[in-house]
């Protein structure tokens, strides 16, 4: 048993293996980059498992639409975690005894090395060692007397490519960790806010409208800082395509906050705030009709709802803006007399046939068109459900019925059977939000960047080794010796060992 174990743990701790984990974590990343994943997009997951029947739940009791959070994910990286600090711990004590040891005697044959030479010259033994070390400054020399006074010089270099190959799979450590802490103690959550002064505050998941925590976040300690958007700016080419996206806020974090002291800032696309180390970054926005219902008690109520494009290009937009009537305390009247105005909504409007659609993104003609819906919108349900629909069902059902239908200008209005009115009333702006909280992404680029030095050293240094053997001749004269192995097979040493050789036999330092 205890051979099983020690032959199990050499087979998981070889570079061989960890190589191998590695290929296998990229392979089992690919589910996760070509289908949905459950915490980025819940409902396309459900769509996608629905269309595919059996399938669709196959790959999701697999885990293949957590892909990150799986129990098989997970095993590939802590055995590979494992593997590499397996590899890593006895390549560092090796290489650390080797830095204290001497450089090897010099070989008995030097003739027999890739690289070698052989000149006599009138230098002492003791001059030729002299100049030889004088010639390999930089190297780690090592100086030895044989018998029969020949003097020997043990040269090495290159260590460096050993550290940057350490460092490299250090730093790929440190990254999967990092990666793994990050992971556990990030979140990101986006909010749509109205650009006409209206604020957000990171105080906790309630005032997103879709949030992702980490492992270890319950959204009770968030980052405080709040978003003020006072305005926004968007340039369109004459296509509709779009130029570029502004939006003017004010922020306040920290300190601030105490103080009540706003930043102003101009946040654009891939140009996000950071403050208090986190990320706000712009990523889309849209339109929110204004409408007015005047009930027929004169009471009068305004809603501006944000409405979601369903064409990026033109900003065509789709969505629901639901009211209760005012004054009705009996659950029953009050489920048969709400109304919620649904359609269309168009910035720059273009009807054909009596059907709207919109020609450019800007705002330049608003139009909608609505369908005025009554009955029971299901809100006192206690289920959740979408602010830019009604439950279709309720509609089938027969309990929630369309009462008017309509193309409006801006300013127009429609009066109902009972007399109720609602009114086209104007138009705002609204600006999609991301929150990113990563506080390990300093070191993952930290560690990436440690990578690419890492494995740039180990390329570009080439480890090699030179010996110098000076022995008295018969003559009175010095035979030098000197041979070279290079320790890889890159190119470049030959010309390196031919120099020192040749400044030796010329007796140039």
């Amino acid at each position: 048993m205890t051979a099983f174990l020690r032959n199990t743990w050499r087979g998981l701790t070889s570079m061989r293996t960890a190589l191998v984990l590695l290929f296998l974590l990229a392979l089992a990343a690919l589910p996760g980059a070509l289908l949905p994943q459950r915490s980025l997009n819940l409902r396309a997951t459900q769509q996608f498992i629905e269309a595919n029947g059996w399938w669709g739940e196959f790959l999701d009791r697999v885990q293949a639409f957590d892909v990150y959070a799986s129990v098989w994910f997970s095993s590939i990286y802590l055995l590979l975690s494992v593997s590499i600090i397996g590899c890593l711990i006895p390549r560092t004590a090796e290489y650390y005894r080797a830095l204290r040891a001497k450089p090897v005697i010099t070989p008995r044959n030097l003739a027999r090395l890739p690289h070698h030479d052989t000149a006599e010259t009138d230098r002492t033994p003791d001059e030729v060692v002299k100049a030889a070390t004088g010639l390999l400054r930089g190297w780690r020399v090592t100086e030895r007397t044989e018998d029969g006074g020949a003097r020997t010089v043990s040269a090495e270099k290159g260590y460096l490519r050993e550290t940057g190959n350490l460092v490299f799979h250090f730093a790929m450590l440190g990254l999967i960790v990092a990666l793994a802490v990050g992971k556990m103690i990030n979140y990101e959550g986006q909010v749509i806010v109205l650009a006409n002064g209206s604020q957000f505050c990171n105080a906790g998941t309630l005032g997103y409208d879709s949030f992702r925590p980490g492992l270890r976040v319950d959204g009770t300690n968030l980052t405080p800082f709040c978003v003020r958007v006072n305005s926004f700016q968007a340039d369109y080419l004459p296509s509709g395509q779009a130029d570029q996206f502004t939006a003017d806020i004010d922020y306040q974090s920290g300190h601030d906050l105490e103080t009540g002291t706003w930043r102003p800032y101009d946040l654009r696309v891939n140009e996000p705030l950071r403050t208090e180390g986190d990320r706000v970054y712009l990523l889309g926005h849209g339109y929110a009709p204004i409408f007015t219902v005047t009930f027929p008690n004169g009471e009068v109520r305004t809603q501006t709802i944000q409405w979601r494009p369903v064409d990026e290009l033109t900003l065509l937009s789709e969505g629901a803006t639901k009211f209760d009537p005012p004054g009705v305390t009996d659950p029953e009247q009050r489920r048969q007399r709400q109304l919620a105005v649904t359609g269309l909504f168009a910035p720059t409007q273009i009807v054909h046939g009596g059907v709207l659609s919109s020609s450019f993104p800007d705002l330049t003609d608003p139009g909608v068109a609505v369908d005025v819906m009554r009955g029971d919108l299901g809100i006192d349900s206690g289920r959740g459900q979408s602010i830019f629909e009604i439950d279709q069902s309720l509609v089938d059902s027969g309990r929630l019925t369309r009462v008017a239908r309509e193309n409006l200008d801006l300013g127009e209005e429609i009066a109902l059977d009972d007399g109720t009115r609602v009114k086209f009333d104007g138009v705002e702006r609204w600006v999609s939000l991301q929150v990113s909280h990563d506080p390990a992404q300093v070191w993952v680029l930290g560690f990436a960047v440690l990578m690419l030095l890492g494995l740039g050293v180990s390329l570009t240094i080439k480890r090699r080794r030179l010996w110098v053997r000076a022995s008295p001749g018969p003559d009175g004269r010095t035979v030098v010796s000197v041979g070279g192995l290079a320790r890889t097979d890159q190119a470049g040493y030959g010309e390196e060992f031919g120099r020192i050789a040749s400044a030796l036999r010329s007796g140039r330092d």
